[in-house]
């Protein structure tokens, strides 16, 4: 039996959305900067394996729903059963170390938006709009999973995710329109502006409610003037606008948890 190739176990195992690393990662970093521990450390490497997973995974899934078996069908259904394990175990772990199992209900709550982004992927579907949203906001609640594993309030923990999906719906939308203005695709600017709108407005009630800081509102208010800007501009390269994206998520992060956590 041979043994497959490294250039097949990379296109089963690597995820092809670039975004999706940084859209990943945000909520992480910003739970780890309000309200650091070991728990939310593990929750992180958690979330982390559950993007790697869901590469290997869909691909399974998906060749299952065509009812073909391939040989990347039966490497990628090896390659998710590890990292499933490995994410199992890492959890698992997470919880031991947690102050508080609440954290567990943001990730309950968000389970349904998974489960939309999942059955879109199973139907080769996954680069539309409704699953891109629903797996950006689903993954944002890691951020208010990291905070309530350490102690932390319910309603800060809240505001977290609050600011980490409205980030995640405001360059969902923005780089959907940019890469088809590249393509010169139909595009309606207004579908990106709606949404740097609706994120602006998600923080602006979180703020009234006391659960974001104004450093978090002035952050995201701020991605969404770049935002109107930038789609109104010629638009750059492909690696150009993801590290733009990048860029702007850090700020995003930095300035929304330093102002959680400002006396």
């Amino acid at each position: 039996m041979t043994s497959p190739e490294p250039s097949t176990i990379r296109s089963v195992a690597l995820p092809s959305e670039h975004g999706g690393w940084s859209l990943t990662l945000e909520p992480v970093v910003l739970g780890l900067l309000v309200d650091p521990s070991w728990a939310g450390v593990f929750i992180g490497v958690a979330t982390l394996l559950a993007f790697l997973t869901r590469t290997p995974l869909k691909i399974a899934l998906v060749d299952r729903h065509r009812r073909r078996t391939l040989d990347r069908t039966r490497i990628a259904g090896r390659v998710a059963a590890v990292e499933g394990a490995v994410l199992v175990a890492v959890a698992t772990l997470a919880a031991v170390l947690a102050e508080d199992v609440s954290f567990l209900w943001p990730l309950l709550i968000a389970a349904p938006l998974v489960a939309i982004e999942l059955w879109y992927d199973i139907r080769s579907r996954s680069r539309r709009l409704i699953p891109e949203l629903a797996g950006t906001v689903g993954v944002a609640s890691v951020a208010a999973a990291i905070v309530l594993a350490a102690g932390s309030p319910d309603r800060l923990a809240a505001g977290l995710w609050c600011v980490a999906a409205a980030r995640a719906i405001a360059a969902v939308a923005f780089v959907r329109v940019q890469l088809r203005r590249s393509k010169a695709q139909p595009h309606n600017l207004w579908l990106s502006d709606g949404f740097q709108l609706l994120a602006v407005a998600a923080v602006g009630i979180g703020w009234q409610l006391d659960a974001i800081s104004t450093a978090g509102v002035i952050a995201v208010a701020a991605l969404a003037l770049v935002h109107a800007v930038l789609v109104r501009r010629p638009v750059p390269a492909v690696p150009t606008l993801g590290a733009q994206q990048v860029v702007l998520g850090l700020a995003v992060v930095l300035t929304a948890g330093l102002g959680a956590i400002a006396p």
